[in-house]
């Protein structure tokens, strides 16, 4: 099962995430490598959101994360949710596709 963390970020998001960029990769990283995480990047053009694809049974890991990311520590982040994803093509997809 899998569950997307998305965040919408603040208008100014790419002039203030310097201070606070390694950490915050620090903690996907983690992430990653605990295998919580599956994937995760910023939308571009514009720059006003970025999603995180959990894996995992709860939205837990993904919540643990947004709490504790110095983004949306420091305001970089003004929203953020959770949703369960019902994946059903891929390697890892938790449903086969209804015919």
């Amino acid at each position: 099962m899998h569950h997307i963390l998305f965040y919408d970020v603040v208008d100014d998001y790419l002039e203030r995430r310097g201070q606070f960029r390694e950490e915050h990769l620090q903690l996907a990283r983690k992430a990653h490598e605990r295998g919580a995480l599956v994937l995760a990047g910023a939308l571009a053009d514009p720059a006003d959101s970025a999603i995180f694809v959990f894996r995992g049974p709860t939205p837990q890991a993904a919540e643990a994360f947004a709490k504790a990311d110095p983004y949306v520590i420091n305001g970089l982040v003004k929203a953020w949710r959770v949703r369960k994803w019902m994946t059903v093509i891929g390697d890892d997809a938790s449903g086969a596709p209804s015919k």
